[in-house]
């Protein structure tokens, strides 16, 4: 079941930039910034009430965010929506119909297993599910 929206990913250009600027928008600094290499992607977070603001910097062009910012312009790039049990989801999902980007969770950032929806599934939005990390 979906609990919460757990944050707003944000793809950005200058993740320096782009930092100082949300520290200056919610007046408070990042809780974590973490490395993601896997993903090619570095981000930082900060709170924001229940929910939480992902800022993403692409460490290479090849990699998803890198890829995304290629073809748009900075912006939201997914939604992640908390879950209480990962893979039930994944089979509820994949049995209404939605294409997911894999069919087993990964480890993502902020200690969070996760698995996206593709957009086509979403009425073009990325959907992340996470929850806290489990085995794999």
């Amino acid at each position: 079941m979906i609990k919460k929206i757990e944050h707003l990913g944000i793809a950005v250009n200058d993740l320096a930039e782009a930092t100082k600027t949300y520290q200056s928008l919610l007046n408070k600094a990042p809780y974590k910034t973490e490395s993601v290499e896997r993903e090619g992607v570095d981000t930082v977070f900060f709170e924001c009430g229940e929910s939480k603001i992902e800022l993403l910097g692409a460490t290479r062009e090849d990699s998803p965010v890198g890829k995304y910012l290629s073809k748009h312009k900075e912006g939201i790039h997914h939604i992640a929506f908390y879950v209480d049990d990962l893979h039930f989801e994944i089979k509820r999902l994949q049995q209404e119909g939605f294409q997911l980007l894999s069919d087993k969770p990964k480890p993502g950032a902020d200690q969070k297993s996760i698995v996206f929806l593709h957009p086509k599934s979403s009425h073009g939005v990325l959907v992340e599910l996470c929850e806290d990390k489990t085995q794999f």
